[in-house]
């Protein structure tokens, strides 16, 4: 079987080398670059089922190439960022990753992220809202989510929904005029094992926002329920 491929973008030379011995020891095979712009490249040539990827790099920053790579592949990426950088944790949440790791950090901890992420990416996961398998299409007016076929549309528009998105979305859907607290949308969609904090469903929730929501800002459909959490209405 052929191992899972992991790219390292990261300009620390000792932290990519001590990163790439752990992992060529857990199994995984390894490449490495040193700059967003080789990184790209080499994400590109690769192909890895993995991305972990630095804030700070030179030629391109981290930000950028997240922006980047997510609009040319669904490989899971974990960031690293330093103490404190809290705004561009949340602004790489934005921009698609998948999760974050804050510097200094204990390899194991990077595993174990690791291993949550490639299971939630995994498809027809865990992580899939429990819908019920005969409800293959759930509508709301002019939106239509196909749960066989994992498309969406809005009006006679084609959505361009993430994974996560589209699961985040069916589940608010499938469960219309009921109120989902944060934390029981981290179980249903992330799973029990979710090592990030609650705020990526609010990154999620807005970005689901400015696909299918008329005013953004004056949201409708997938409404915040102060305290608690989100409810869509029909």
């Amino acid at each position: 079987m052929p191992r899972e491929t992991v790219l390292i973008i990261e300009d620390d030379d000792n932290l990519q080398e001590a990163l790439r011995y752990r992992l060529e020891q857990d199994g995984y095979a390894v490449h490495s670059a040193r700059d967003g712009e080789e990184g790209l490249e080499l994400a590109r040539e690769a192909r890895p089922d993995l991305i972990i990827l630095d804030i700070m790099l030179p030629v391109l920053d981290g930000l950028e190439v997240c922006r980047i790579l997510r609009q040319e592949t669904a490989a899971p990426i974990i960031m690293l960022t330093a103490k404190g950088e809290e705004v561009d944790r949340v602004v790489g949440l934005e921009l698609g990753a998948d999760d974050y790791v804050v510097k200094p950090f204990s390899t194991r901890e990077l595993l174990a992220r690791m291993r949550a992420v490639r299971r939630r990416a995994g498809p027809g996961g865990k992580n899939r809202p429990q819908e019920d398998a005969a409800a293959t299409v759930l509508r709301a007016a002019d939106l239509e989510l196909n749960l066989g076929s994992h498309t969406a549309t809005l009006g006679d528009r084609a959505l361009a929904l993430k994974p996560k998105e589209f699961s985040l979305l069916a589940l608010l859907m499938s469960g219309r005029n009921r109120v989902f607290s944060r934390d029981q949308i981290l179980e249903r969609i992330w799973g029990f094992d979710w090592v990030g904090d609650s705020r990526t469903v609010d990154v999620h929730v807005r970005r689901l926002r400015e696909k299918i929501e008329a005013e953004p800002s004056e949201p409708t459909r997938i409404v915040t329920v102060r305290g608690v959490g989100y409810r869509f209405e029909a």
